[in-house]
């Protein structure tokens, strides 16, 4: 089956309306997944046939009046990711926390994959990636600034403080798949930066189709999936996730005392209230008498982490 990943930046008129009416549909297609709907456009995750899925498509772009074709990222899968289809209704498809940004009306102009090289070669263009602190712990591009954010709510504050410092310097920002930097290129012309620019596709585009030794990027990009993390060839990284706090733990975490296996991390270890730790003493005993039994056990899965910036299931942007 497939699975698609996409977004839209859009004027919604009637984002209840529009929920109404799509919840049914996709569930007469058989999908499964999340979608997120509000005034400022459409976020979501679906998994199905693809030529239904395609089908949504060309609906919703009927709905919404779109000029270009949703273009969205898809990939593979033997066994559907998500357990039921959910249409919901939100003040923002990605949480800013600012309201006021409009990102269906104007955004900073997007950078091919194949050009971003040379704009970000530029010593006098400020390279800033928008996402968190614990993505960029992975990997990154040379000399991009880290916000220092846990949550997408956190970036306005970094760019308020930008703003006061310097508004004359070219931006180029950038984020996993795209729907962060656009709507954070919104906020930064808001605040008068007058030369923004947004890598289009996000990381996971620019990986994808810039070859070889070109790639600029610097490590791992980590995904909001069962992955954890992709290499620069878009392989299964080498990270694995914190049962306890959901951070990519790198090898050299994995090889510290303060890692013990489903219960913490170094990250998390100083951090956990002690009720906790006996209930995941408790989960990791459970889950290794069912190895031994050779079972699955439930708790054995860990999943993806829920993130404020897209749909909770499944986030690749």
């Amino acid at each position: 089956m497939k699975i698609v990943s996409f977004y839209r930046f859009t004027a919604v008129s009637d984002p209840a309306k529009l929920q109404a009416d799509f919840q049914p549909l996709c569930e007469e297609h058989g999908f499964l997944g999340t979608v997120l709907i509000a005034e400022e456009g459409v976020n979501g995750t679906l998994t199905g046939g693809e030529k239904e899925l395609q089908s949504i498509f060309r609906w919703l772009e009927k709905e919404l009046v779109l000029v270009e074709p949703i273009d969205g990222r898809w990939s593979e899968a033997d066994e559907a990711p998500f357990r039921r289809m959910r249409v919901k209704v939100k003040n923002e498809i990605v949480t800013l926390g600012r309201s006021d940004i409009r990102p269906q009306t104007k955004t900073g102009e997007p950078i091919e994959a194949d050009e971003w090289n040379k704009l970000i070669a530029d010593p006098g263009t400020l390279i800033i990636d928008t996402r968190n602190r614990y993505e960029i712990e992975v990997g990154s591009f040379p000399n991009a600034i880290d916000p220092g954010t846990d949550s997408f709510r956190q970036f306005p504050a970094f760019a308020e403080e930008l703003a006061e410092a310097d508004k004359d310097r070219p931006l180029a920002m950038f984020c996993t798949g795209g729907i962060r930097c656009e709507k954070a290129t919104a906020l930064m012309l808001d605040l008068g930066f007058k030369e923004v620019y947004q890598l289009k596709g996000g990381i996971l585009n620019y990986l994808e189709n810039v070859s070889g030794k070109k790639k600029r990027w610097q490590g791992e990009c980590f995904v909001f999936d069962q992955r954890v993390a992709v290499d620069r060839d878009l392989a299964e990284g080498s990270y694995v996730q914190c049962h306890a706090c959901r951070r990519p733990l790198s090898s050299e975490d994995l090889a510290s005392a303060d890692y013990r296996e489903g219960v913490s991390c170094p990250k998390c270890i100083h951090t956990l209230e002690d009720d906790r730790v006996t209930r995941l003493e408790e989960r990791r005993k459970q889950v290794a008498l069912a190895r031994e039994r050779g079972e699955d056990h439930i708790a054995a899965v860990i999943p993806a982490p829920v993130s404020n910036n897209t749909p909770p299931d499944r986030n690749l942007r």
